[in-house]
C-alpha cells in the first residue's frame, strides 16, 4: 500500500487506561491496566495467547465492556457515551476482515458512511480509498469472493478508513496472510499511518513484526503489561525477561537463515 497525495490527514488522538479490568467470572482477563499513549504513536500488543491483549483491545472501542476502569480518548471517557457514536470515530481491522459477502466492494467500504448518514459523496470516497490501498477501480463493482485473501485485506482497511478516524485498532489483521503478501501490506500501513498522522493500536503475535512496525512494544501476560519499551531496547535485553523470551524466537529464526546461507 502507498498512500496518495490527495487524502486527507487525520489527527490521531492520545488514548489513556486507567486501571482497566475485564474479568470472565473467576477468570481475570484483564487486570488493572494503567498506561498512556500518545497521539501519532503505533504501538504493539504482543504476547502469547490468552494474554489479555484482543480484550484490551476491544475495550477501548467497547466491544468488550470494562469490568472496571477508565478508557480515556484526549481525555474523554468513552464508557459514559454511545459506543455507535464512539465507533465511528475508530478504524477496526481484525483477521478475518469481515467483509459482507452479499455486498460490492464499493458498498462494503462505504458503509460506515451509509450507517453515519453520511450520503453525499460515498463513490468520490471509495475511488480515493481504493487508491489509498492500491486497488483498482474495477474492484469496486466486483464480490468479496472474487478477491485475493490480501485484495480482501486491503479493503478491510480502506473500509475502516472510511469515515476518517484518528484512532486505529488492529487485531491480528495480517495473521492469515501468506509471508509475501502480509510484507507488502505491513510496510504499507506503516507508511499510511505516518502519512495520516494516525494513532494506531495492533495486536499481533508475531514479534519481527512489532520490532519493524511499532515505535513502542507492550508485552501482556496474565493479564498484565509486563514489558513496555522501543524496539531498540527490547533487542538489547532491557524490557525483562517477558520481553527476551518473544525476541528469542525471531532472533533465533534469523541465526539460523544467516548459518544456512554461509553453509552454500
Amino acid at each position: 500500500m502507498s498512500v496518495m497525495n490527495g487524502q486527507s490527514s487525520a489527527s490521531g488522538p492520545a488514548i489513556s487506561l486507567r486501571n482497566l479490568s475485564r474479568h470472565y467470572g473467576a477468570i481475570k482477563a484483564v487486570r488493572g491496566v494503567t498506561l498512556d499513549i500518545r497521539a501519532g504513536s503505533l504501538v504493539a500488543l504482543v504476547g502469547l495467547s490468552g494474554s489479555g491483549k484482543s480484550t484490551l483491545l476491544k475495550m477501548i472501542n467497547r466491544l468488550v465492556e470494562p469490568t472496571a476502569g477508565e478508557v480515556l480518548i484526549d481525555n474523554e471517557n468513552v464508557v459514559t457515551g454511545d459506543p455507535h457514536i464512539l465507533r465511528r470515530r475508530i478504524g477496526y481491522v481484525f483477521q478475518n476482515i469481515g467483509l459482507f459477502p452479499h455486498m460490492t466492494i464499493a458498498r462494503n467500504i462505504s458503509i460506515g458512511l451509509e450507517l453515519a448518514g453520511e450520503m453525499e459523496g460515498r463513490q468520490q470516497r471509495v475511488e480515493e480509498l481504493l487508491d489509498l490501498v492500491e486497488l483498482p477501480q474495477e474492484m469496486a463493482s466486483r464480490m468479496p469472493n472474487q478477491l485475493s485473501g490480501g485484495q480482501q485485506q486491503r479493503v478491510g482497511v480502506a473500509r475502516s478508513l472510511a469515515t476518517r478516524p484518528g484512532l486505529m485498532l488492529m487485531d491480528e489483521p495480517f495473521g492469515a496472510l501468506d509471508p509475501v503478501t502480509r510484507d507488502s501490506l505491513v510496510g504499507g500501513y506503516k507508511r499510511l499511518h505516518e502519512k495520516l498522522g494516525l494513532t494506531t493500536i495492533i495486536v499481533t503475535h508475531d514479534m519481527a513484526e512489532a520490532l519493524y512496525l511499532a515505535d513502542r512494544i507492550l508485552v501482556m501476560e496474565d493479564g498484565e503489561i509486563k514489558a513496555d519499551a522501543t524496539p531498540t531496547e527490547m533487542l538489547s535485553g532491557k524490557a525483562g525477561k517477558e520481553a527476551e523470551a518473544l525476541v528469542a524466537v525471531p532472533r533465533a529464526q534469523a541465526e539460523h537463515l544467516i548459518a544456512l546461507e554461509k553453509a552454500l
